[in-house]
């Protein structure tokens, strides 16, 4: 083992090899030093730990009241880690290989109808309007709110995840096409087509940024923040209050619910499960397929509506 440790070389690899982002870094970094901190505990090390001691530290995680989404996600961590230790010849054995995860039902996605999105829209681009046509709004605010209305657009037109979206380049928008091209996980990069309105709120949202002395950021939405964009926390913030503008409730709408809405959507108008996976990005259709929900519904409708013997 390297001066490194273990656990920056599973990280490095992860960046490296599997292209990981910050944010799943950080992740994997948060659950396996919470492991490391249980194993010091009981003077244990994390390069040595076997069987019992990962199975003694699920049970631990059981006794602080976690759910089973986070449980399993820690062991999906330890697992990884511990395959990769392996695999690169640092252990004889992988410790985590028989154990198995709690068992967990895949929740339903929470998805927005098209009237409540419609509202929503509506909301943000009339606020948008108001803010800039009053001359006592704060400064900022009339660019501020132009954003949250393009930022609504564009999730809902795309599928886009937040960090995707809050990553485009300023670029994006100057595109005269019909598509963008966006990076998602992994650095995978796809091509994903753009409404007429999505198209139009963004022209928009560039005049405004010219006409704020914003015109030389590479971002499409530039802020002081460390990153030079708009941080996803913040987006979630404004989305959460034009909820309330709407009359929405505001615990239940975020920036996944909008891509959860595009997809389930979609898939209610009669486009295919295979079209809506290249769409979302999703390297695998099983992750699609929690939207089939939709579909059952749609199937039932036509054997009521359309089957010659449902009358009877």
């Amino acid at each position: 083992m390297t001066a490194a440790g273990p656990l920056a070389l599973f990280l490095d690899m992860q960046a490296v090899e599997r292209g990981a982002g910050r944010n799943t870094l950080d992740a994997y970094r948060r659950d396996i030093s919470d492991f490391a901190a249980f194993l010091d505990s009981r003077g244990g090390r994390l390069a040595e730990a076997d069987t019992n001691a990962i199975r003694a530290f699920l049970a631990e995680l059981s006794t602080r009241g976690l759910k089973t989404t986070t449980v399993a996600r820690r062991l999906s961590a330890i697992r990884q880690f511990y395959r990769f230790l392996f695999a690169e010849g640092h252990r004889a054995d992988d410790p985590a290989a028989v154990l198995e995860g709690p068992k967990r039902g895949r929740p339903l996605p929470k998805v927005l109808s098209v009237d409540d999105v419609t509202r929503l829209i509506e909301t943000a681009h009339r606020r948008a309007a108001e803010a800039s046509a009053d001359p006592e709004a704060a400064k900022g605010e009339a660019l501020r709110r132009l954003r949250m209305a393009v930022v609504v657009e564009l999730l809902y037109a795309t599928g886009l995840r937040i960090s995707e979206l809050v990553g485009l380049p300023a670029s994006a928008a100057r595109a005269r096409g019909d598509t963008i091209l966006v990076t998602g996980k992994g650095r995978k990069e796809r091509l994903v087509p753009l409404s007429e309105p999505a198209k139009a709120a963004m022209a928009s949202f560039l005049a405004a940024r010219k006409a704020a002395g914003l015109e030389a950021s590479r971002w499409l939405f530039p802020s002081g923040a460390e990153s030079g964009h708009v941080t996803r926390q913040q987006a979630a913030r404004d989305l959460k209050d034009l909820a309330v503008a709407a009359g929405l409730d505001p615990t239940a709408l975020s920036p996944h619910v909008l891509r959860h809405a595009f997809a389930s959507h979609l898939l209610a108008h009669g486009a295919d499960l295979r079209v809506v996976q290249t769409l979302l990005g999703h390297a695998d259709v099983s992750t699609t397929q929690i939207y089939t929900h939709v579909l059952d519904e749609r199937l039932k409708g036509m054997v009521r509506d359309l089957h010659p013997l449902a009358d009877e």
